[in-house]
């Protein structure tokens, strides 16, 4: 009877084990039918970064073709590169999440290719396609120094356009784990800010200013076409015409008035604005327009100094002083000095002799720090100036926000205009000491609610015309304020006849290019926002960084303790599982 009780038991163990199991089976097969309904997505990273944009699923659920990326990161890498093709791949894999069968890609290897010479063409093609290679020395086994070549980039095509992506960032300011973090933090912005550029959905206007001696086309012409991919970029002349930068609609209600630009550009005038030009400038403001202000305080140009040893910097009237001091900045009459330079030739040969150049550090061309807590100046490479000014805050506007977005460095100081300048500035070595001001502000932006510097200073006629429709207060709007003109003009190169614009930032004679492009770019894709992109650049990816000295005076204790310690617990559980089978099998007994 005992043994049939105890099989009566096991039976209806099992019967229970097995209904216990159909059970939880059942339970999970409903919930997995039931969460089909349900999308959702659980981050559990501190830096969320695994969770996307609003604004960049938004465009994904939303593509209405394929997005296809050839990223060509592949093949044998060293670690930091591995870490930077992994985070592509999961932002891919993220994007396929919400794109769905829309976003495509592959990983190519540029140098699987064992025949040099087209090896060697498909490097080429790549770099005409806007992909920049990065040149590694390596060592071999036998000690000898080999080059490996690596595209840490990619081609995104849409609609049969295509894009070049690059996603390293290169600042000299910042340490190679600092660069290759950065770039890990901007994959997701650098992806979206193509399929926007190859969707072309910007619908704003951008226009130059001309008429009072600011730059030419040719000497935009690099940052107007990168602009040109997203906006609509004009030139306009102002000629005091109340029209040139609004319309003006009569119905019903009377006139209406709105902007025919969403941002206008000031670029290194040279002659002032007349008090007309200044009225239509201001309500361009007061009616929202956006504003970028890129003016010299002084008359101080590099190429003078070609000709002559030295040069009086006099200040540059522009009437455009009281403006801006309305507004809440002003571009002080000085010019700052920073022992973080740039580079110019300076002919050392003795008089009579063959000329003969050499780089020397010079001091008015100060290289800025962009302010990376600022998705402006995220990951943006240093910013080279040519004889800028510093800016101060004025003004006591409490709805009015100030950023300083591009600083000197530690070691810096300002003088006053008019000064002399002369190349014998070279041969005094830069003492930090007698450069005691840091941080001086030389790009600034506001934002919030101006109000008319013209407020109280027309006649009743104007204010009052309907025709005019004078805005005393304006709306909610953005601007920035450069103290150097130079900041956006690119070089141009003589080639016969004709002219080509070189890469905004490129120093021609050290070959290194700065971050004036990044920037400029960041700058007016800020103020022209209107779907929330750029808060992709706010994304930050910790560096968890292990201490090397650490790791090198406790590598030995780690080593062992990683090789026995998993030995020992696998002895220690199996000793207890072996006396705990023999307790319970000699207890059944």
């Amino acid at each position: 009877m005992e043994i049939k009780a105890k099989k009566q038991n096991r039976k209806s163990f099992k019967q229970r084990t097995f209904a216990d199991l159909a059970m939880i089976v059942a339970i999970f097969i409903f919930l997995n039918y039931i969460s089909s309904y349900f999308f959702f997505r659980i981050d559990l990273t501190t830096e969320n970064r695994y969770t996307l944009a609003p604004a960049t699923t938004k465009l994904l659920k939303n593509l209405n073709d394929v997005v296809y990326v050839k990223v060509y990161l592949d093949g044998e890498l060293p670690a930091g590169f591995k870490r930077l093709q992994n985070g592509i791949k999961e932002m891919l894999d993220e994007f396929r999440v919400y794109g769905g069968e829309n976003i495509q890609y592959e990983f190519i290897n540029p140098s699987e290719n064992t025949n040099k010479k087209e090896r060697n063409d498909f490097y080429r093609q790549l770099f005409q396609k806007g992909l920049t290679p990065t040149n590694l020395q390596e060592k071999d086994n036998d000690g000898t120094q080999s080059q490996k070549i690596i595209f840490s980039g990619a081609l995104v095509s849409y609609k049969n356009i295509e894009a070049p992506v690059d996603f390293l960032t290169a600042s000299v300011n910042q340490s190679p784990e600092q660069n290759l973090n950065g770039s890990i933090e901007e994959i997701e912005y650098q992806l979206i800010s193509a399929i926007l550029k190859l969707k072309k959905e910007f619908s704003q206007k951008i226009a130059f200013i001309y008429g009072h001696g600011e730059l030419e086309s040719s000497d935009v012409e690099d940052i107007s076409n990168s602009l040109s991919e997203y906006y609509t970029v004009e030139r306009i002349k102002i000629s005091g015409k109340l029209n040139s930068l609004s319309e003006r609609v009569e119905d019903s209600l009377g006139f209406r008035v709105h902007n025919k630009y969403d941002l206008i550009i000031i670029a290194k005038p040279d002659s002032a604005y007349t008090e007309q030009d200044k009225f239509i400038i201001d309500q361009h403001i007061m009616l929202g327009g956006k504003m970028l202000w890129l003016l010299d305080a002084t008359n101080a140009e590099i190429d003078s100094l070609a000709y002559t040893s030295s040069i009086l910097a006099t200040l540059k009237e522009t009437n455009l002083n009281d403006q801006l001091f309305h507004y809440g900045v002003r571009v002080n009459p000085n010019l700052v000095q920073d022992i973080q330079c740039a580079l110019i030739p300076v002919n050392t040969a003795i008089a009579g002799t063959q000329p003969q150049f050499s780089p020397e550090s010079w001091v008015y061309f100060p290289l800025l720090q962009p302010l990376f807590s600022h998705p402006i100046g995220r990951n943006v490479n240093l910013v080279k100036a040519q004889f800028a000014s510093s800016i101060d805050f004025v003004g006591e506007a409490q709805n009015i926000n100030k950023t300083v977005l591009l600083a000197t460095s530690q070691y810096s100081r300002e003088v006053n205009a008019p000064v002399r300048i002369g190349l014998e500035l070279i041969r005094e070595k830069p003492e930090p000491e007698n450069f005691g001001k840091s941080n001086l502000p030389v790009a600034v932006l506001l934002e919030g609610k101006f109000s008319s510097v013209f407020k109280n200073r027309i006649t009743p006629e104007i204010s009052d015309s309907p025709q005019i429709s004078f805005k005393s207060e304006g709306i909610s709007t953005k601007m920035v304020v450069i103290s150097d003109g130079d900041l956006i003009r690119n070089n141009v190169q003589k080639l016969g006849f004709k002219s080509k614009a070189q890469p905004l930032g490129l120093d021609r004679y050290t070959g290194e290019t700065f971050g004036n492009k990044d920037f400029l770019l960041n700058v007016i894709n800020y103020m022209l926002d209107n779907t929330g992109f750029m808060s992709l650049r706010s994304r930050e990816i910790k560096l968890r960084l292990l201490d090397k000295s650490k790791i090198e005076n406790s590598k030995t204790i780690w080593q062992i303790v990683n090789t026995l310690i998993p030995i020992i617990i696998i002895i220690v559980l199996g000793t207890i599982i072996t006396i705990f089978r023999k307790r319970k099998y000699s207890s059944n007994k």
